[in-house]
């Protein structure tokens, strides 16, 4: 069993390390995306759509699927590369990225694209759609659960607050909120635009259940997300410290990269740290 799981974990890096590559020659192609939020999302989706989520591509509004909402709509990149890769679409279609009259637009919309459970992208509402989703499947009795991938920099938002509070209120145990605490924004940290911290606490006010968790490690995540120790009654809240540009070592945790296009020479750079991560 041990073997297994280890097993399990090698498959998921080099998963997301393929990913990684796919998402960086799209991103170079269409010169518009958003690299670095991507590159720290990228396992937290590798590992909700290739293990935990309950969620078939040949049935894509399947009544009893898990839910899955990406509400940092601007990395659409990567939740593109990921439900491709799943089987909602194919590949192949990632290189019309951005193109005109593509459905793969810079941000991901519900009306178009298979696996998308919300339009995202004026952030931080989709902590807000994900309560409604949770509340929907309290009232129906059903099983299903919704997972929310939000940004830190969103929890800016008043919206998220207001639905923290409507999601303890309602007792909401079948919603996870993970957020991407990759502590950068565009143009700055989070802690010099507008202070999180103490964001664990904040959540534990508002009648979370919290962990905390390197977002960058499968195994974490693995025992997070599938455990069935969170509190009873609460809503859970996964904080997962990342790293923008995780993968290529002169993106991580560079601003900069939050959505600047790699030149072609900055592009096969990072391609070669990414291919020697695998094979080295």
């Amino acid at each position: 069993m041990a073997q297994d799981r280890e097993d399990q974990l090698a498959a998921l890096r080099r998963k997301a390390n393929l990913l990684r590559q796919r998402d960086l020659v799209m991103i170079q192609r269409a010169g518009m995306g958003h690299i670095g939020g991507d590159f720290s999302a990228l396992d937290i989706l590798v590992t909700l759509y290739f293990v935990v989520l309950r969620v078939d591509p040949q049935h894509p509004d399947a009544p009893d699927r898990d839910r899955f909402i990406l509400s940092k709509g601007h990395c659409a990149g990567a939740l593109y590369n990921t439900i491709a890769e799943v089987g909602f679409f194919p590949t192949s279609e990632l290189e019309t990225f951005m193109k005109p009259l593509s459905r793969l637009n810079g941000h991901p919309d519900r009306t178009k694209v298979p696996g998308v459970e919300a339009s995202t992208g004026p952030l931080g509402h989709g902590l807000p759609i994900g309560v409604g989703a949770a509340l929907a499947a309290r009232l129906d009795g059903a099983a299903w659960r919704t997972y929310v991938l939000t940004g830190d920099g969103e929890l800016q938002e008043g919206s998220n607050w207001e639905a923290a509070m409507a999601a303890a209120h309602y007792g909401l145990d079948n919603l996870t909120v993970i957020i991407d605490r990759n502590r950068l924004q565009q143009g700055a940290p989070t802690e010099d635009t507008i202070r999180l911290e103490p964001l664990a606490d904040k959540w534990r006010a508002f009648g979370w259940a919290v962990r905390e968790v390197d977002g960058h490690d499968y195994a974490a995540l693995l025992e997070m997300l599938q455990s069935e120790s969170w509190e009873p009654g609460r809503p859970r809240c996964l904080i997962a410290y990342t790293h923008k540009g995780q993968g290529v070592s002169f993106m991580c945790d560079n601003v900069d990269w939050h959505h600047r296009v790699p030149t072609p020479e900055e592009a096969e750079r990072a391609l070669q740290e990414l291919r020697e991560a695998v094979h080295g």
